[in-house]
This record gives structure tokens, sequence and C-alpha cells, in this order.
């Protein structure tokens, strides 16, 4: 595999959605239905690209897991039904389960609200060597707290805490936090799956009149899609305010599953390719056992 050469086609794919400096970062410039030069009669060849994909994360990934220095972190957000399972299922699926972990975050526990808003989610921070996935995580609380400040009250904060400027101040604990965990070998990515209005209305209807997709839709998520602008409002602001360029956003275009694939495999190899990743070397004393070992083993 020619790592090099991945890393810049990946880098090329991946460096338009990026966001690394928020200050100026307008949701309104990003289109859910961007695939940028790709049309839908591309989708064979996105989906091969795919693949090499895969095949590229699935080699990145071993040389993570052998060399056990560093550990990846990332971040899905999104509206119901922008995609994010499928993506997490289809780019990681060449990956070695025992170096990936997946971990999805609901409504808060009793145990979880009786502790600060980042402890569930650093309880699951991947360990050295491996790629944790986290299915929503503590921006949850800029986000559908912020668009329902009901449940910011359950969070048995002190009411004086619970001021004007709480948001700003989540804010800068989620900067500082993931500064830390970039100072510590966590290389964190996230992801805003951003996915419009019209095609979340598509695919709800879709779960509707399909059975077999009766599961995944619950009467919850129209509720929330009264809130869409007040939900637009709250990722723009996260997103300007923890965009940085040590733990980026990824402002995915989610209308088209395929072209949404291909981006997040794309800044997944980018961010990999970045690290400098190396199977561990064997010094010459090693060798020599290595060598005894081979001699031992071929007399049997």
């Amino acid at each position: 595999m020619n790592f090099k050469k991945a890393a810049q086609i990946a880098h090329r794919f991946a460096d338009p959605f990026r966001v690394d400096k928020g200050k100026r970062f307008r949701l309104r410039d990003y289109d859910p239905e961007d695939t940028r030069h790709l049309t839908s009669d591309d989708k064979d060849r996105a989906g091969e690209a795919l693949r090499l994909g895969v095949e590229t994360l699935s080699e990145l990934q071993e040389r993570l897991y052998a060399q056990d220095k560093w550990a990846v972190l990332l971040i899905f957000q999104a509206m119901d039904a922008a995609g994010k399972d499928g993506v997490i299922k289809h780019v990681m699926s060449g990956v070695n389960p025992q170096g990936c972990q997946v971990c999805s975050f609901k409504a808060p526990t009793s145990e979880e609200l009786d502790h600060d808003f980042l402890w569930r989610c650093s309880r699951h921070l991947p360990e050295r060597g491996r790629i944790g996935i986290f299915n929503r995580s503590y921006y949850e609380e800029t986000l559908v707290v912020r668009v329902r400040p009901e449940l910011l009250h359950h969070q048995k904060l002190p009411p004086e805490l619970i001021g004007k400027n709480i948001w700003d101040e989540r804010f800068q604990d989620i900067r500082a936090y993931e500064r830390y965990l970039s100072r510590n070998g966590i290389l964190v990515r996230k992801f805003f799956l951003h996915v419009s209005k019209k095609e979340q209305k598509r695919r709800f209807l879709e779960r509707l009149n399909e059975p077999e997709k009766n599961w995944k839709f619950s009467s919850a998520d129209v509720a929330e899609r009264q809130r869409w602008p007040e939900y637009m409002a709250a990722y723009e602001e996260t997103i300007r305010n923890t965009a940085t360029p040590e733990c980026p956003w990824y402002v995915v275009p989610a209308d088209n599953k395929w072209f949404t694939r291909i981006v997040v495999a794309a800044a997944v190899i980018d961010a990999l390719t970045s690290l400098n990743l190396e199977f561990p070397h064997v010094d010459e004393s090693a060798r020599r056992r290595l060598v005894q070992a081979r001699k031992q083993l071929e007399k049997e």
C-alpha cells in the first residue's frame, strides 16, 4: 500500500470540509447536497474508492495498534436520520474489532447526571493503539441541551452556576478538555453530518413506509424536527467555538450517503497518516532471540 499517495488523495478529498479555525465559520457556506465533482453516475466508482479507503484504514489501524502510542477518537454528531450508524458501519467495516470500540450516548442516566457533563464520555476514551468512536458525545451539552433548556435544569447543577454565560463556559471547558486529550496522545477528529431538512423528511417517510424500517422511527424525531432553525444555530455556534487546528471539525454533506462515507473515510485516513505510524522496530538483541527461536522450532 502506497500510504503517501493514499494520504495525498485523502487530504485533497477531506480538506474542503475541514474547519479548524471557527471564527469565520458559517453553516450556510456548506451545502448538504454537495458531492464536489462527482455525480450519481459516479456511485460505482465511489464505491470502489470507499473499498480501497477501507483497506487503507485497515492497514493503518494495524500499525496504530502495533505501535501502541497514539489513540484516535472520532466523534459523530448529526440530526436524526443523517446516517451516523451507516457511516460508522461502512467506513470502519475493515478495521479489526480488537482495535476499535464504539460507544453510543443516549439520554444521561441518573448516575451520569450525578457527575460533570464530561464524565460519562471520559469513561469510554480509547486506549493507546485503538480507535474510539463516539456516536453522539459531550457535544450534546451545547446542542440538544441548549435547544431544550429544560434539560439543563435536570442536571442538578447549583442554580447560581446556570448563568447567561454557561454556553461560553462549556465551550471553554470543551476546548480545554480536547487540548488535554491531544497533549496526551489522543488524536481527536469531529464530524458533523450535515443533512438537509428536505432529505431528513424523505428518510423519515421511508422509515414509516417500509415496515422493516419502522423500528428506526420515533415520534420524538418529528418533535425535534420542529426546532430545526434552533438546532442549526446551535451547531453553527458549537463548531465556531470548538474548531481548532489540533481538534478540527469536518462538516460533511450528508444528503448523499455514498459521498458522506467517502469524505469520512478520507478524513480518517488523513488523520492516521499524519501520525507517521510504523510497526515497532526489533533491535539486534531481539533479532538474535528470533533467530534462536526459529532454529528451535525447525528442530522439532
